[in-house]
C-alpha cells in the first residue's frame, strides 16, 4: 500500500505516520489535484495488479483476494471491477449499484464503473499512461475510454468490491456542473462530435 495525503491538518499524517510499518510508503504534501497525487502514488508501487481508493471509499472485505485469484485465473482479462455498494457519513448502507456485464459500447456513452472497484494489470498503465490532470472529475472515466481504445479487455465481476460514500462535503456533490462539461468533453473526443443532450436521452431510454 503506497498512501498519498494531500498536506491535511486534521491529524490525517499522524494516523498514516502510526501504520507507516505496514506501508510500502508513503507521504503528506501539496500536489495539483487528485490525478496528480494518485499518479505520484502509484508511481510508488511495483505491483502487478493496481488501483486506487480515495480517502472516502472502502474497500469490502476479501475484496482483494477475490480480484487477484480473478486475474490469476483469467490471464486475458486486463481490467476489472464490480458492484458498489453506497454509504453515508457513518458507514450506513444507503444504497447499492447491481451492474450489468460489461459492455463496450455503454462505455463510450456512459461513465458507469464504479471507482473504487476497479483494478487493472500493470501492462494498461504502461500502455495508455497515467491519469490525465487536465480532468478534476472525470479522470477514471478519461483513464477507462484510453484502455478500450488501446484494445484492453475489461469485465464486470460478479461480486460487491467497494462501497462509495455520499456526504455533504464531497466534492462530487458540490461540482456536478463541472464534471457534465468534462463528459462532454469526453465524449465528443470518442465521437468526434458534441453530443446533445437529446441524443444522451434517446441512448438512454433504449438502454432501459
Amino acid at each position: 500500500y503506497v498512501v498519498r495525503d494531500g498536506g491535511s491538518t486534521d491529524g490525517t499524517a499522524e494516523i498514516i505516520a502510526e501504520r507507516a510499518p505496514r506501508l510500502t510508503g508513503w507521504t503528506s504534501g501539496p500536489d495539483r489535484g487528485q490525478a496528480d497525487a494518485i499518479n505520484r502514488g502509484l508511481a510508488g508501487t511495483s505491483g502487478e495488479i493496481m488501483g486506487w481508493l480515495n480517502g472516502d471509499d472502502a474497500l469490502m472485505p476479501g475484496s482483494l483476494a477475490y480480484v487477484a485469484r480473478y486475474f490469476r485465473d483469467n490471464p486475458a482479462v486486463d481490467l476489472v471491477y464490480g458492484h458498489r455498494i453506497v454509504v453515508d457519513e457513518d458507514g450506513r448502507q444507503v444504497g447499492h449499484w447491481v451492474l450489468p456485464p460489461h459492455d463496450r459500447v455503454t462505455l463510450r456513452w456512459a461513465d458507469f464503473v464504479p471507482q473504487e472497484t476497479m483494478f487493472w494489470r500493470r501492462r494498461v498503465w504502461d500502455k495508455v499512461g497515467t491519469l490525465d490532470e487536465a480532468f478534476e472529475f472525470a479522470l477514471d472515466w478519461d483513464f477507462l475510454l484510453r484502455a478500450d481504445a488501446a484494445g484492453f479487455t475489461m469485465r464486470r465481476l460478479p461480486r460487491f468490491l467497494g462501497c462509495f460514500r455520499v456526504h455533504d462535503a464531497q466534492k462530487t456533490s458540490n461540482l456536478r456542473t463541472l464534471y457534465e462539461t468534462e463528459a462532454a468533453r469526453l465524449r465528443e473526443r470518442t465521437f468526434g462530435r458534441a453530443v446533445s443532450a437529446r441524443e444522451m436521452d434517446q441512448i438512454v431510454a433504449e438502454q432501459e
